[in-house]
């Protein structure tokens, strides 16, 4: 699956913040839409890493 399905998919029910620090670290902190409650905060090396382990994430979320 292509990233931007993949941010498409996570887009509908959360809300994203990117951010990338000096030493090229990649944050990503997914909050729910709704609420505006913090739910998760990603750190990766890449925009491929942090948004894969977002979906991931996201497909835990609708197995609960």
């Amino acid at each position: 699956m292509r990233n931007t399905t993949k941010l498409k998919h996570l887009l509908l029910k959360y809300s994203l913040t990117f951010d990338m620090d000096d030493d090229g670290l990649f944050t990503l902190s997914i909050c729910n839409k709704q609420t505006g409650e913090l739910l998760h905060t990603i750190e990766g090396g890449s925009y491929s890493i942090v948004l894969n382990k977002a979906y991931g994430f996201f497909l835990k979320s609708l197995k609960v």
